[in-house]
């Protein structure tokens, strides 16, 4: 069988291409990986070996008509000299150039939405699918003319296989705080200032416990977010990007985080308790959707941001410092969301078109 995956836009959606990919590639088929060729996927793209294909892809913004048309173009030449049997398309707007140009060939295509609630790519697209792979059960209520496959979200499976900085503490309460690759400005605000408080209240009162922070930032707040913690002497590893993730997680005694789909299921794969903070302007408000479906089963706590104060996240942090049998009953329920086939499940629905 010969496949694309169109996984391009975030590492929220390349990820989980590859991870099909890598899957399709074990079983004996011949894939190639087509991305929209920002710069934001570059390191993503590292971990992929195979062909890869660059479709020009823009954001569906009315100044990039012209733009999207030539994409739709170049995806449509490149279809009928590959001739593939079937496209995976991640969602997002690079899929939109990929599938149009699909089925304008007569190639079968799979969607896959990682979110609870769809977003526009994949709702619109949906019309030109013959099936669309889901994340969560709920969210095939969404989809009522096509056919849906709940398979999961595939993740990275190096991310489970981490293992603990040797440079930490083996005593040490480890936080880790990532808002994704390009960071999050208001969750590196309200962590540093919670993180810098709970070392002060640790030192307060003698505590025997030891804190040390992971901190993925994003380039714009590497600078401050380091000031904030050397001033209060705490023992962190900041990065505007970590670039040993399955190490980070693996490290953590809780993870604070946006609720991105990928996070959460990375951090299911991990079996890491969470504090997660949705994206207050994220689509569809499908973050909190997110959250939501993993605090419900008591595997992570959901904070909305414009209600947070860095004192409640400390006393937070605290509580589950001074009960530790609160985060490992949350590990317990986050192992139990993981799907670990779910790179499995999407080759098997390709495999059957």
């Amino acid at each position: 069988m010969k496949a694309i995956v169109a996984c391009g836009g975030t590492g929220g959606h390349a990820f989980p291409g590859i991870a099909v990919a890598e899957e399709l590639r074990r079983r004996g088929h011949e894939v190639t990986v087509w991305c929209s060729g920002r710069d934001i996927e570059s390191s993503v793209m590292k971990s992929w070996t195979g062909d890869v294909f660059s479709t020009g892809a823009k954001q569906l913004k009315a100044r990039n008509a012209l733009s999207i048309l030539a994409s739709i173009m170049r995806c449509r030449k490149a279809i009928k000299k590959a001739k593939p049997d079937v496209l995976l398309a991640m969602g997002s707007y690079s899929s939109l150039p990929p599938v149009l140009a699909a089925r304008s060939r007569g190639v079968p295509v799979v969607l896959h939405e990682a979110n609870t609630v769809p977003g526009k790519a994949v709702d619109f697209l949906s019309r030109f699918a013959s099936r669309v792979a889901i994340s969560f059960e709920m969210t095939a209520k969404y989809f009522t003319k096509v056919k849906t496959v709940l398979t999961g979200l595939p993740v990275r499976e190096s991310i489970s296989q981490g293992t603990r900085f040797d440079f930490i503490p083996a005593d040490a309460f480890t936080v880790f705080v990532t808002g994704g690759s390009q960071g999050a400005h208001a969750v590196n605000e309200l962590m540093s200032e919670a993180l810098a408080m709970l070392k002060r209240e640790l030192d307060r009162r003698q505590d025997k416990h030891i804190l040390y922070v992971i901190h993925q930032t994003g380039a714009k707040d590497e600078a401050f977010v380091k000031d904030v913690y050397a001033k209060v002497g705490v023992p962190a590893r900041v990065k505007a990007f970590e670039n040993a993730m399955a190490d980070a997680f693996a490290s953590a005694d809780v993870v604070v985080a946006r609720a991105g789909a990928s996070t959460c299921f990375e951090l299911a794969a991990c079996g890491k308790p969470a504090l997660l903070i949705p994206l207050p302007s994220a689509l569809r408000d499908h973050q909190h959707f997110n959250a939501e479906a993993f605090a419900d089963k008591g595997a992570a706590d959901e904070g909305m941001q414009y209600r947070l104060q860095p004192r409640q996240i400390c006393r937070y942090l605290m509580q589950k410092l001074d009960h530790p049998e609160q985060l490992a009953a949350m590990r317990d329920k986050m192992k139990a969301m993981a799907m670990p086939d779910a790179a499995a499940n999407v080759a098997d629905v390709l495999e059957s078109l």
